[in-house]
């Protein structure tokens, strides 16, 4: 039974790199930002965990900077994938316009609350 599982994990994820070999680069590159902001709001907790939260307002910025992002870049993924037909008519320029648009408020309103 232990082989099967194994044997179907490895099938699972052959299959899903196979498909996600065929997307699009511009794609992939936003996927790498989504990692990227994902991965450093892991590092600032960890750093919490470890060293402590003096000043939390600091720590609470900066989480919610990257979680923020990577919200937003999800956001900007599923708009410019061609795949995806409800935002067709929508330019991948207006798409790329908005998140830096939004990403301009999110980061005024970190700083805000940075105090």
């Amino acid at each position: 039974m232990a082989r099967t599982t194994s044997k179907d994990a490895q099938d699972l994820f052959r299959a899903l790199w196979s498909s996600y070999s065929a997307t699009p680069t511009n794609l992939k590159i936003i996927d790498l930002y989504v990692l990227f902001a994902v991965f450093t709001a892991l590092i600032q907790v960890a750093y919490v965990a470890l060293v402590g939260s003096f000043p939390f307002n600091s720590f609470l910025s900066g989480v919610l900077s990257c979680v923020g992002t990577a919200v937003l870049a999800v956001c900007l993924r599923i708009q410019v994938n061609k795949e995806n037909k409800e935002f067709k008519d929508l330019a991948p320029e207006r798409a790329f316009a908005d998140f830096v648009l939004c990403n301009v408020v999110l980061h005024l309103v970190i700083m805000n609350f940075l105090g």
